[in-house]
């Protein structure tokens, strides 16, 4: 007769767990669903069996002192045992608990640019589930309380046993009249029909930190949904989208703005005024100022989200080209050209720069 100890492959003085890991190994191999070599089952029902006696403490110590072997009693052996061993199992038992943790909820709304950069606070309106007030969650009418299945006896799960090549197995299924809860509602909450909750409309002020942009996502913690049988609610997010502003272009904490000037005032120079967040600012214009020339306002961005303090605001200027001129402007614009030595038809070439302006001047529509 074999020794066991052999059979799985481990010393004497194996532990649990090197007795486990042998098993599973072995299991991987050998069990007829992987190797359906006929010679092999002869070898399964010997593993299976010295595993049945060297897992339990008592068999061992049994087996140990000259006792019984275990070769060939299978009664005991359980389906979980060749689970465990190819999927690591051991999953818990027992019954599971009516309340379960809720979801979490999502939502969007839009705010402006004055909004995203300053911050501000919202009230907003969502339908979530939340605890049910007559049951209080219990999912019990009339403030009863959910009583012990009598099918699994407060187990939540029922064994059954069956035979199959290595003997009998034992299986454990949840219970079919408590759904695996170990308890059952007699007489479930008319309002709720036995969940625990219900939905409702409510109202949940909302504070939007300066500086956010869209996708940004501010966590409510506990605002969720309620979980089935009363659980713990999830979270609540709410997601920021930012509306387009009329005028000012976001990048980041940078703000920009076109800013169209005549030609007259880009070579003479002038101040004009520009509206920005903070109300209408002077911004200088220098004398012989280029189309596509861009002046830095500092502090006038967005606010930083994390931090403090402002982006800038970058004024890109674009000098308009007259395109209708009376006889005596293009007589004028003549002799200025004269007196600056300008020929006609005279060019010179420039190096390209795709400037960052561009794409705002498309923007524009400019």
């Amino acid at each position: 007769m074999a020794d066991l100890y052999e059979v799985l492959g481990v010393d004497r003085d194996a532990n649990q767990d090197q007795i486990k890991r042998a098993y599973r190994k072995l299991v991987r191999e050998l069990h007829p669903d992987i190797n359906p070599d006929p010679q092999v089952q002869d070898r399964f029902k010997d593993i299976t069996a010295a595993y049945e006696v060297l897992s339990d403490p008592q068999k061992r110590s049994n087996y140990d002192a000259g006792g019984a072997n275990g070769q060939g009693n299978f009664g005991g052996f359980g389906f979980g045992d060749i689970m465990d061993a190819f999927f690591g199992g051991g999953g818990s038992r027992g019954p599971r608990s009516r309340k379960r943790a809720g979801q979490d909820a999502l939502i969007r709304i839009e705010v402006d640019l004055n909004e995203a950069c300053f911050g501000t606070e919202r009230e907003i309106t969502v339908e979530s589930a939340v605890i049910c007030p007559k049951c209080e969650g219990s999912g019990c009418a009339d403030g009863g309380h959910p009583t012990m299945c009598e099918i699994c006896k407060g187990r939540g799960e029922t064994q059954h046993v069956t035979r199959s090549f290595i003997g009998q197995v034992m299986t454990s299924r949840p219970c079919a009249n408590c759904q695996g809860y170990g308890s059952v509602i007699t007489s479930p909450c008319r309002e709720c029909a036995g969940d625990g909750r219900v939905r409702s409309r409510q109202t949940i002020p909302v504070k939007i930190p300066a500086g956010v942009e869209t996708g940004n996502r501010i966590q409510l913690s506990g605002r969720g949904e309620v979980g089935p049988g009363g659980g713990p609610a999830g979270d609540l997010y709410v997601e920021i989208v930012q509306t387009p502003h009329e005028f000012l272009v976001r990048e980041g904490n940078t703000l920009h703005v076109a800013l169209g000037i005549s030609m007259s005032a880009a070579s003479l120079g002038t101040t004009l005024t520009v509206e920005t967040l903070d109300g209408p600012i002077p911004v200088v214009i220098k004398a012989g100022t280029q189309s596509g020339a861009t002046i830095p306002v500092k502090g006038k961005g967005v606010t930083h989200l994390r931090g403090g303090g402002r982006g800038d605001l970058l004024v890109h200027v674009e000098v308009h080209t007259p395109t209708k001129l009376n006889k005596e402007q293009e007589e004028l614009l003549r002799k200025f050209a004269q007196l600056r030595g300008e020929k006609e038809g005279e060019s010179q070439m420039q190096r390209h720069d795709g400037g960052f302006f561009s794409k705002f001047r498309d923007a524009f529509g400019r």
